[in-house]
């Protein structure tokens, strides 16, 4: 190659535009896609994750390109800001939250340990006990019309919670109809979560997933979110 051919190869290259590295990236599952089986199946996890969490990942970095502000904020603190977003960084950047926090909070059967003693009292307090926090966690996801989470949080005032919310909203976000909170546990209630399963039956895949929560990521959460 000529030297005059590279030095219009380089001088093209300079004028083109830049293009911005990714924000935000879609990190590996902590466990194999087969590892919730047989409450949650392999095929159901790798299109949750590969396909779903993976767009909400692209369309954020997307809105990333032309919001620079994003660009400056962790996710976390992405969520707290929500009200200064346009909807397609509300509906990605919960979605990428979501998603992310979901699979954290749940693990194979080696990993799952159980609930701190703390986390036990303060369940105790707020629902009486284990079971019936689950009922009235279970209630939550199965009222949730259409698509949404259902979410085990800590509130202001450093007392524990249960509320839902729509589509990939969270209780982070400082939106009007949101119970504000930081989440402890979070269930994913959109039907690709669980339709190649359970079909309609969502009932039955609220009550399985509680064999896949990872009670020490919770126990975590929820003393972080006392201090």
């Amino acid at each position: 190659m000529s030297f005059m051919t590279r030095f219009t190869l380089a001088a093209w290259a300079a004028s083109l535009p830049m293009i911005a590295a990714a924000q935000f990236s879609l990190a590996p599952l902590p466990y194999a896609t087969d590892a919730l089986e047989p409450h949650i199946d392999k095929t159901t996890m790798e299109i949750h994750h590969g396909r779903h969490h993976a767009a909400y990942v692209n369309n954020l970095n997307a809105q990333a390109a032309n919001v620079p502000e994003l660009g400056k904020l962790s996710l976390e603190a992405m969520q707290a800001q929500m009200s200064k977003f346009n909807t397609a960084v509300r509906n990605n950047g919960g979605g990428h939250y979501n998603h992310t926090l979901f699979w954290q909070l749940m693990a194979p059967a080696a990993q799952r340990g159980k609930p701190s003693a703390a986390l036990e009292d303060a369940i105790r307090t707020a629902f009486g006990g284990m079971d019936d926090m689950k009922k009235r966690f279970d209630q939550a996801a199965l009222s949730r019309f259409g698509s949404g989470w259902a979410w085990l949080i800590v509130t202001p005032d450093k007392k524990l919670a249960i509320t839902s919310t729509a589509n990939q909203d969270n209780p982070l976000m400082d939106l009007p109809g949101i119970e504000r909170g930081t989440p402890v546990l979070a269930l994913d209630v959109w039907e690709h979560a669980y339709y190649l399963k359970y079909q309609n039956k969502r009932a039955e895949y609220t009550t399985n997933w509680w064999q896949v929560v990872n009670w020490d990521e919770a126990s975590k959460r929820y003393e972080a979110a006392m201090k």
